[in-house]
């Protein structure tokens, strides 16, 4: 039997020669829930409701920029022989770690001058991030992009997948593993974590909700980018982002340690915050 079935359509919506993709529909789906969840999160730490909103009109496009930048300084070769490309970001080539990069540093600068603690926007912010990326990587799906090296048809039937996400991995013919989806669910998996843990009492302190993101979201990424074909490479065969999650990995938990030992007064436990507890 024939198991070959089209490609699910990238684009969303045609109007004359304007193209809304998938691609930007779910990504901005991801960013709206994760702005709504983190600005009722911020209320209940006794935040300005408008503080996250506010925020994001500046983080947003930095972030992309950053993304950008990141993924054109690694395809320097390309795009020095390119250069009319190097702002075509609708054709690809965005980079998540470029856009964390450049988010984090936007929000230490727009919190210092509002006055606001940056550990605790960092931690309103974390588990919002990461549901923004588990359903941002759905946009990936649908390019039929962020994919791994070739599989059998009948290793995806073995891993129970719905149908539409087997034939969406047969691109040309071939076979593909769903890194996507793999980074996708871990991202799931790490939001419904950080809720329960950053609910918890006496578990995390303000700064640890973010330390527990980034140790989270770098530990599977460092596996599931080795297994991607479309990696960025620092020299020879090291991965960027293998090499970046390592050090993401490692540096939060120094970070964590560190703290534990040497911050006196310790900062008040995330839960606490927003009951009688202040923050600077």
């Amino acid at each position: 039997m024939n198991n070959l079935v089209a490609a699910l359509n990238p684009i969303a919506l045609s109007f004359g020669g304007l193209e809304i993709r998938w691609y930007g529909v779910i990504i901005a789906v991801g960013i709206l829930i994760a702005m709504t969840l983190a600005s009722q999160e911020a209320a209940r730490k006794g935040l300005d409701g408008d503080f996250i909103v506010d925020m994001m009109f500046w983080v947003l496009p930095i972030g992309i920029i950053g993304a950008r930048i990141y993924y054109v300084l690694f395809e320097w070769q390309y795009y020095l022989a390119n250069p009319g490309e190097i702002i075509q970001i609708w054709n690809g080539g965005i980079a998540v770690y470029g856009s964390l990069i450049a988010g984090i540093l936007t929000i230490y600068f727009y919190t210092k001058r509002k006055g606001i603690s940056f550990a605790l926007t960092l931690d309103i912010l974390a588990p919002a991030v990461l549901i923004a990326q588990s359903i941002g990587r759905w946009g990936n799906f649908m390019n039929q992009e962020a994919h791994g090296g070739e599989v059998s048809r009948a290793f995806l039937e073995g891993l129970h997948l719905p149908a539409f996400i087997i034939n969406q991995m047969n691109i040309d013919g071939i076979y593909y593993h769903p890194t996507f989806l793999y980074e996708s669910l871990w991202s799931l998996l790490g939001f419904i974590l950080i809720l329960f843990l950053r609910r918890k009492e006496k578990t995390l302190r303000m700064g640890e909700v973010a330390l527990t993101y980034v140790m989270w979201y770098s530990f599977g990424r460092f596996f599931i980018e080795g297994m991607r074909t479309d990696s960025l490479y620092l020299f020879g065969p090291i991965r960027v982002s293998q090499f970046l999650s390592l050090f993401l990995f490692f540096g939060a938990g120094i970070i964590w340690a560190y703290r534990r030992r040497n911050n006196y007064p310790p900062d008040p436990y995330y839960p606490e915050i927003g009951k009688g507890k202040t923050v600077k």
